[in-house]
């Protein structure tokens, strides 16, 4: 067996119950070694089902032709192969939007249990692990690409990343394979482009380890983000405990024991937790958690981020995205309280026991509202939120039933003595809220 052949079966043991594997197969000499080493595994041991996944994203006229090659590649080797187009929306960095696009395509491809397989290799990672030194990251970014990790529901793996590009070369050469050369590779205007053909080759010439070398700090970097993750995940667990109106369905942590914490782990713990919802905050941004935190008791602070917003109240911080974060408005007919009402923008309500009779409607806060509580006359709404400790950015949201219009009750709040003849209780389903990307 070929010696890089044998290294990649030992590399993928650990993925071999898998229901299939999928290889991300641009074309390119990078994931044309990659899917023949594979197709070579597989026609001499047990492997799980095989296919390729190629995403066109329709940048350059040269990419046309591509799927094409692909296509023959895989017939040649008796692969499936599927072509998805996707589509780039063009912003700051097309280097970006077009990785943004091609994931979210894989995604679509790769189900549970299933891996993708991507050819990265030991030069991808240093030019990495460079490239997000020059850019100041920190021990996170620099642990550069991960060997394995989710995708979707399956898994993404990278399993070439301790093999050289020299390697690949040497064994694309020996199977005399043929591949697609993308023209923006020779632009030096692309970042990684510059790295790969002007330093990378400097570097070399002076030190000629630095490619492994490089790879290995990323390796170091690597197991010390794991162990900031397991500190995080410590602190974690006492903010997370004791989650008042965990109905309203949104990740939510205690204040006062990251207060407790220094500032170097609060922003390791925020860090890990925010991971989960969608990008994280460049270092002079962080400057928002410290104006949250220190806020006044009364004040209701906003932490804005690229993909949601952090909000205080009731003494914790809320994670806000997707559709709480979308005006609501306007008043709602309840024309058959026996069934659920759909609120547009924000769930739906529904009776417990037997709805009250005549015409109901459900509206939203507009200020100056009174609720009648028994043995203490009309009560100004706001004071009877302020009880509740409701947290002020679900306020609004609240849906209030009306009966004409006379306020009848509150959703999911208990307010003692409203209504106490009553035989219902008016229950409030909240929109899921929309966590981003991981």
């Amino acid at each position: 067996m070929n010696a890089l052949c044998a290294k990649l079966l030992q590399r993928l043991a650990p993925w071999r119950e898998a229901s299939a594997w999928h290889v991300a197969f641009s074309g390119g000499l990078d994931s044309t070694v990659l899917l023949h080493l594979l197709a070579e595994l597989a026609r001499h041991h047990p492997l799980p089902l095989l296919s390729a996944v190629h995403v066109h994203h329709g940048l350059q006229t040269a990419a046309d032709a591509w799927p094409k090659h692909c296509q023959a590649i895989c017939d040649a080797l008796g692969v499936p192969l599927r072509v998805i187009h996707v589509q780039v929306q063009v912003g700051a960095s097309l280097e970006q939007a077009a990785r943004e696009a091609r994931y979210s395509a894989f995604e679509q491809v790769i189900a549970a249990n299933e891996v993708l397989l991507t050819a990265q290799h030991r030069d991808d990672q240093a030019e990495t692990l460079l490239f997000r030194l020059l850019r100041g990251a920190g021990v996170r970014g620099l642990s550069a690409m991960p060997e394995s990790r989710a995708l979707g529901d399956g898994t993404l793996l990278r399993p070439l990343l301790g093999v050289s590009r020299a390697d690949l070369e040497r064994y694309a050469e020996e199977q005399r394979l043929s591949w697609v050369e993308d023209p923006s590779n020779t632009d030096h205007h692309h970042s990684r482009n510059y790295l790969r053909h002007k330093v990378m080759p400097s570097l070399i010439a002076r030190w000629p380890q630095a490619l492994a070398s490089m790879s290995r700090s990323a390796a170091h970097l690597a197991q010390a983000q794991g162990l900031l993750d397991e500190l995080a995940e410590l602190d974690l667990a006492a903010a997370g405990e004791g989650a008042q109106f965990s109905w309203l369905g949104l990740p939510s942590l205690a204040l006062g024991p990251l207060q407790s914490l220094s500032p170097a782990r609060q922003r390791n713990a925020l860090s890990h937790w925010l991971n989960g919802f969608g990008r994280l905050p460049d270092t002079d941004h962080w400057a928002g958690w410290d104006s949250l935190r220190d806020a006044g008791v009364e004040a209701r602070p906003i932490w804005r981020l690229a993909d949601g917003e952090l909000h205080r109240g009731g003494g914790r911080i809320w994670w806000l995205s997707g559709t709480w974060l979308q005006p609501i408005g306007g008043e709602i007919e309840w024309l058959d309280p026996a069934s659920p009402l759909s609120l547009p923008g924000n769930g739906q309500v529904v009776f417990k026991g037997t709805p009250p009779h005549g015409p109901l409607r459900i509206r939203y806060r507009q200020g100056g509202e009174v609720l009648l509580v028994a043995g203490r006359g009309h009560r100004d709404l706001k004071r009877v939120l302020n009880e509740t400790g409701l947290p002020g950015f679900a306020r609004g949201r609240l849906p209030l039933l009306y009966q004409e219009e006379r306020l009848l009750g509150l959703a999911n709040l208990a307010v003692p003595g409203a209504n106490p003849q009553a035989d219902w209780q008016l229950h409030w389903l909240p929109p899921t809220s929309d966590q981003g990307l991981s």
